[in-house]
């Protein structure tokens, strides 16, 4: 038993002394730890100014009920508990009731207010007893923030977000989602809290050890009211031809800033939300719209011209071991290579294709990779569509991949690709990258600003570019897409209507299409470029690109200039006028000249002449108005203050 005795003394004696500050810390780091403030995240903006997305703070609101002295507590608990009761709507005696049965089961922890706004916050955190703080009247306040949309559901997508689930897994859709980590995220700020008891954690003071650094602002391209064009615009048919989903891009010609881009998807309900953005992230074939970089290739290279006439037969050919059909009964029979893109001839651009690189396919497939479409854009957007472009030496190659690739088939590019293409075409021949940032701000102060960025000086020659311009605009008016014709309004573009899955069985019993159109207005004088693609509408109802999507870029196109303020930039407002500018100069000439003796204002207009001589001090009668024609006191006299002079018109 002595030594049993010794041995404790020894052990607490050796606890005490000498591992004491290492079981002191362990105990302090159960009991206490810094916990993280997440940081608000920087506001996105459109290019106007208006608010996409922000970060709003909200507040749980408890209270440590043994906080309190018991004479601090008797006096206010019903102080408080009324105050909460204007709050609550619930009587006042519940809140003595529940607080007081808190204080007696020792609840640290009791919860008053959940999730409210900052404003209900400094209300409350102001009530009798929460007002004394965390030490004398055992205020608990924790802040969390939650991303609002002020727009709603439109372009939801592409603004995007960034979430991290219990795992730790990052979702990063989106510009909110490609900016979050450098700009938006911000610096989490630290705040001490305690454990006490049941897996919670109190904290110890109301103020944070360190304080959050909110993110920066991001100011997107996007303008509201071309977005909300485009949605609705899109929104409108999709829901006629009950597609499965589809995509609206609108970007401003000579810049490439993306002015607008909605993204609809259906649900199981047949609700439509903003459920991918399939603009950026959906590779698939083209159809139609890639004839105009097939036609484009061939003119280039010089293997063809516009006038090269093309026998279409009666709308079926055989293509080594496939047949290739054209969409009117009976063909178009022999036809320009320039009618043939007009009336998309799947015929006529296959022929023209195979004829002249069916021996040297990579020098047509060099042409496309110059223009760089098998590449990915490298948009700020994080999850771009990889192209897909076969070339001899893959497995997918064969010989009937060249006539397939002339009328967009065998090979897979997103819309915005086929877009930045398009927008190429027209402004003159110089490819810019779609931009979704204009700048990023703290404040009004600027951190990094994004101009913009050319990736082909020049796609190809002024005489190709003319040409195709010419057909582009005869494909609105007289081509496929004549139905979309306005006298009052200009238009160019392409129609496209792509099989999807036409290698499934059951595709003759039941089809699937995706229908597009690409293009951009006004025809002569292009501001913008848009592309519209809508997938699987229903073949009950209509599947054509002109039917399905073209209406769409109709839309947009006349609702863009009816409805979008337009705003007129003057230059400068110093306008340079010689007689005014003489006229001046002798009346400053006089004023300077004339401090007490009286000037000639006979021939003067009546308000220079009364200003020049109230200048002077002396007080002036008018006579009628327009020109002076006779004055009271004659050149050259000695005038005094106050004098009164009149004036005759």
């Amino acid at each position: 038993m002595f030594v049993f005795a010794l041995a404790v003394v020894f052990k607490l004696c050796s606890i005490q002394f000498i591992q004491g500050d290492e079981y002191r810390s362990l105990a302090q780091q159960r009991t206490v730890k810094n916990v993280e403030i997440p940081a608000n995240r920087g506001n996105v903006y459109s290019a106007d100014g208006s608010l996409l997305a922000t970060s709003i703070p909200k507040y749980d609101i408890r209270i440590d009920a043994m906080q309190p002295k018991q004479e601090i507590f008797n006096e206010l608990i019903k102080p408080l508990a009324d105050s909460l009761s204007k709050y609550t709507g619930k009587p006042s005696s519940y809140h003595q009731n529940t607080i007081k049965e808190a204080r007696l089961d020792k609840n640290r922890y009791f919860l008053l207010a959940r999730n409210i706004s900052y404003s209900d916050y400094i209300r409350i955190r102001n009530f009798p007893m929460l007002e004394l703080g965390a030490i004398r009247g055992g205020l608990i306040v924790e802040q969390t923030t939650r991303r609002e949309h002020p727009m709603g559901g439109i372009a939801e997508r592409t603004i995007g977000y960034e979430k991290i689930d219990d795992d730790g897994n990052v979702t990063r859709p989106g510009i909110d989602g490609a900016f979050g980590v450098k700009y938006l995220r911000g610096t989490n700020g630290k705040r001490l809290k305690q454990k006490i008891g049941n897996g919670q954690w109190k904290p110890i003071v109301d103020y944070n050890q360190v304080e959050p650094q909110d993110g920066y602002d991001v100011y997107t391209t996007i303008d509201v009211n071309i977005q909300d064009i485009a949605h609705h615009s899109l929104l409108g048919q999709l829901e006629k031809y009950e597609a499965e989903h589809g995509c609206a891009v609108v970007m401003d010609v000579a810049t490439g800033e993306i002015k607008a881009i909605s993204n609809l998807g259906r649900n199981k309900n047949g609700n439509y939300y903003e459920r991918l953005n399939y603009a950026v992230g959906e590779s698939h074939e083209p159809g139609s719209t890639f004839k105009v970089m097939a036609l484009m290739a061939a003119l280039e290279d010089k293997v063809i011209d516009t006038s090269t006439i093309v026998d279409t037969k009666n709308g079926r050919k055989r293509f080594y071991k496939y047949n290739v059909h054209d969409s009117r009964i009976g063909g178009y029979g022999k036809i320009s290579a320039a009618r043939a893109l007009e009336v998309s001839s799947n015929i006529g651009l296959a022929t023209l294709i195979d004829d002249n690189y069916a021996a040297q396919p990579k020098k047509f497939l060099n042409r496309i990779k110059g223009w760089k479409l098998h590449e990915a854009l490298g948009v700020s957007i994080i999850g771009e569509g990889e192209p897909d472009i076969p070339e001899p030496g893959d497995t997918k190659w064969s010989k009937n991949a060249l006539p397939s690739l002339a009328y967009g088939y065998g090979l897979n590019i997103t819309p915005l690709q086929t877009l930045t293409f398009y927008n190429a075409i027209a402004n003159d021949g110089e490819m810019v990258k779609p931009r979704f940032i204009k700048a990023v701000k703290e404040f009004d102060r600027e951190i990094e600003v994004f101009e913009k960025e050319v990736t082909n000086q020049k796609i190809c020659s002024d005489k190709t570019l003319n040409e195709i311009r010419e057909i582009l605009k005869n494909v609105v008016i007289r081509g496929t897409g004549q139905r979309m014709y306005s006298e009052n309004f200009s238009m160019a573009g392409k129609t496209g209507t792509a099989r999807i899955e036409y290698w499934m069985k059951d595709w003759e019993e039941n089809p699937r299409y995706i229908s597009s159109f690409a293009g951009y207005f006004p025809a002569d004088n292009p501001k913008y470029s848009c592309i519209v693609v809508i997938h699987r509408p229903s073949t009950s109802v209509g599947y054509y690109g002109a039917d399905v999507s073209g209406p769409v870029f109709k839309r947009i196109a006349q609702k863009i200039y009816t409805e979008t303020p337009l705003i007129d930039e003057i230059e400068s407002l110093e306008v340079v006028n010689a007689e005014v500018e003489k006229e001046f100069e002798s009346f400053y000439k006089t004023a300077q000249t004339y401090k007490t003796i009286m000037p000639n204002v006979i021939g003067l207009p009546a308000m220079d002449a009364l200003a020049l001589l109230e200048n002077m001090g002396l007080k002036v009668k008018m006579q009628g108005v327009g020109t002076v024609k006779s004055q009271s006191v004659n050149k050259g006299n000695k005038v005094k203050p106050n004098q009164i002079i009149v004036l005759g018109t």
